[in-house]
């Protein structure tokens, strides 16, 4: 095996691809922008952080309303998650060019998009200059799901919400599951189950033969 050495560069791929929903409260009226630079980074109290260009748009509006909506991606969306990345909130209505509908949630003003299937809405603690992009560290106040994603013992199916991932500039359906946290020391289940015999006859006179089968 070899391998070639190259320049310093983002390569932790792949990453989740979410649209960001913002409220600028001096002119009424909302912004989404797209971002892979995202996430998770406390658990107790549930933070996550967002990397934004201060050049963009939604950047101002993001650092003086204080908060920010983060609504995940699925394939029915990755259309509108990469429209909404590429157009400015400067030109456009997003929403109304997406036609995407806003959801008011009893949680904070800026609105989320309703056709996500996971709304997690978030206050900015603090804000890191780092370079090509300002990190907002942001603690998580509330999160609103998809009902249509509930299965039949109450329990909010995230897999089947159909979510995607982007990978240096591509876009990506998940593939299958190829296991649960900690499967990879989990004991496997000895196989308990009596064997049972099954009487056959031979041709021959009084000769039994007999067969395994499983309970």
């Amino acid at each position: 095996m070899s391998k070639e050495l190259w320049k310093p560069g983002n390569m932790l791929y792949p990453v989740p691809a979410v649209m960001i929903s913002c409220w600028d409260k001096k002119e009424k009226k909302s912004n989404i922008i797209t971002v892979a630079w995202a996430g998770t980074i406390c658990s107790d109290p549930a933070m996550v952080s967002i990397s934004v260009r201060p050049e963009r748009y939604s950047h101002d509006i993001i650092e003086k309303s204080g908060e920010f909506v983060v609504n995940l991606v699925n394939t029915g969306l990755a259309k509108a998650c990469d429209w909404c990345g590429v157009r400015s909130g400067r030109d456009y209505d997003k929403f109304k060019e997406m036609k995407l509908t806003e959801y008011k949630s009893e949680i904070m003003e800026t609105p989320a998009i309703e056709e996500s299937p996971v709304n997690i809405y978030c206050k900015v603690k603090k804000v890191e200059k780092l370079g090509s992009h300002d990190m907002f560290l942001a603690e998580v106040v509330g999160v609103t799901v998809d009902d249509e994603y509930m299965d039949e013992k109450g329990r909010f199916d995230l897999a089947a919400t159909g979510l995607i991932a982007y990978s240096h500039g591509e876009y990506f359906s998940l593939g299958k599951k190829l296991g649960k946290f900690g499967f990879s020391v989990k004991k496997q289940k000895k196989n308990n189950k009596k064997k049972k015999y099954k009487l056959q006859f031979s041709p021959k006179p009084n000769e039994v033969i007999k067969r395994d089968t499983e309970d």
